[in-house]
């Protein structure tokens, strides 16, 4: 059993068509959650950058202290 819109017999409407158009257009210039995306991605990068640093600042360090423990015996 087949039901149409608001009981019509298959057809859609004009007035239907371009609020649809409207919608979708309205939808496509919708910028809203890409600048939540941007400052997701830019937290992301920020985040690498600072574990990068500690990542090489603890591995010079640990050898540093290698280095003084290997001296001191």
């Amino acid at each position: 059993m087949h039901f149409s819109p608001a009981g019509r017999s298959g057809r859609v409407g004009k007035d239907t068509i371009v609020k649809l158009k409207c919608k979708w257009a309205e939808f496509v210039a919708d910028e809203s959650g890409a600048t939540a995306i941007e400052y997701g991605l830019i937290a992301a990068g920020i985040a690498l950058a600072i574990i990068e640093i500690i990542y090489a600042l603890g591995t010079n360090l640990v050898a540093k202290l290698q280095a003084l423990a290997t001296a001191l015996k």
